[in-house]
């Protein structure tokens, strides 16, 4: 099955609910296990006590759903707790053994197909890269790679998987011209199918989202974005793009594409408006690189390691900091955000420069008129669309709706 964003906005009918309040119904019990998974994932262990004053729910209505949750063997024990009176109290953790998934990321220079488990730890990964991607090289990849990634669980851990969840780019076909690739070859993406393609692998649920928005949900469910209820998520990769969290939650807009932050503009070289995502983008430095002679092959082929370029990485770093800092402006202008977190697909070094460079450009714009929010390094890396990727089954069977506006009780 393929499954799209859910539209839940304020005005086209969906209803919005507060889900961190829980209800006591037995026929709500289905929600009520998700809504506290979803609990004890946001903050990594939470006793009874601590889930029933944060939903709601009653303590004898917390205790028979933990039990059930434990007898499932979806959450695990961890040491008591012990207070100044009664009884200690236990936290209780996901099992990480209890589910995997399969995640894969549809980059426009290289796919990573990942099997992960409940927790989000990466167990196995697999990597391939390309002058540009295409349907029959994408299916093949997959093939090839199932086996590889389940090969070394048991018939018990393979039962436990439970789907198979797509980052990819919205409309593959566009910017040819930064890619280089054939346009009648691109082409092939506009009536491609994923669900057919998929149906002949593997008979996995599949689960589909734009490849920048599950980095951010990725950073939201593991990364610092649990330190901030609102936030602007940067991913700079081939080209740049992003999420945005409001409520703890990642909200994807009416069509699944909110906070894509490539079409904002920004001035050009020219003194033109510019969309960032050509200001701001890996291939901006390759193309650099190219034109100097020098082999950007690193960039793809290690991105948790790459060269040292000298001049031409901190040339690049300085302009897309600017404009990265300038788009921070606008974004807080029109949504009241606690921080922006900006990652990318290059090493950690390279993303401390980047964000201690955009922290001073932005000190030096007009910010009169806005709050100024924190901006700080996303902590998931390079990995984060592929581990966004593959919570996507997870979350869709296991934990609360994250495109409902949360917000959690004080």
């Amino acid at each position: 099955m393929i499954r799209q964003p859910e539209n839940r906005q304020p005005g086209s009918g969906a209803r919005i609910i507060d889900p961190t309040r829980g209800s006591n119904q037995t026929r709500l019990r289905a929600y009520n296990e998700r809504l506290v998974m979803s609990l004890v994932r946001r903050h990594g262990s939470l006793a009874k006590a601590d889930i029933a004053r944060r939903t709601g729910l009653s303590p004898q209505t917390v205790s028979v759903i933990m039990r059930a949750l434990e007898r499932d063997k979806l959450l695990v024990r961890g040491e008591p707790v012990r207070g100044r009176v009664g009884q200690p109290s236990i936290p209780m953790a996901l099992n990480p053994d209890a589910v995997f998934s399969i995640g894969l990321k549809i980059g426009r220079r290289s796919a990573d197909l990942v099997l992960t488990d409940f927790v989000g730890r990466v167990r196995k990964q697999i990597r391939e890269t390309f002058a540009y991607p295409l349907p029959d090289t994408i299916v093949a990849f997959v093939a090839a790679g199932l086996p590889i990634l389940v090969g070394e669980l048991d018939a018990g851990k393979r039962r436990r998987i439970v789907g198979l969840g797509i980052a990819a780019p919205f409309e593959l076909w566009n910017w040819l011209e930064q890619v280089g690739a054939p346009q009648d070859e691109m082409d092939s993406w506009r009536d491609f199918d994923f669900a057919t393609a998929m149906a002949d692998i593997t008979d996995l649920p599949v689960v589909i989202q734009n490849d920048a928005t599950a980095a951010c949900g990725a950073e939201l469910i593991f990364g610092r974005g649990r330190d901030f209820a609102d936030f602007a998520y940067f991913f700079i990769g081939s080209f740049i793009g992003g999420g945005l969290v409001l409520n703890h939650a990642v909200f994807a807009g009416r069509t699944g594409n909110a906070g894509a932050f490539g079409p904002i503009m920004v001035p050009g070289t020219d003194g033109q408006p510019e969309q960032l995502l050509n200001r701001a983008s890996i291939f901006a430095l390759e193309n650099r690189l190219k034109d100097a002679g020098i082999d950007p092959s690193p960039l793809w082929l290690r991105p948790d390691d790459w060269p040292d370029y000298g001049d031409f990485l901190t040339r690049w770093i300085d302009e897309t900091a600017r404009n990265i800092a300038i788009s921070i402006v606008s974004i807080t202008a029109v949504v009241d955000i606690e921080a922006a977190l900006i990652d990318g697909g290059f090493p950690g070094s390279v993303r401390r420069r980047m964000v201690e460079t955009i922290q001073r450009e932005f000190a030096t714009l007009d910010r009169q008129g806005i709050r100024e929010p924190s901006i700080v390094e996303a902590s998931v890396g390079h990995e984060a669309r592929v581990i966004g990727g593959a919570t996507l089954p997870i979350f869709d069977r296991y934990m609360v709706d994250q495109n409902v506006l949360v917000k959690e009780p004080e």
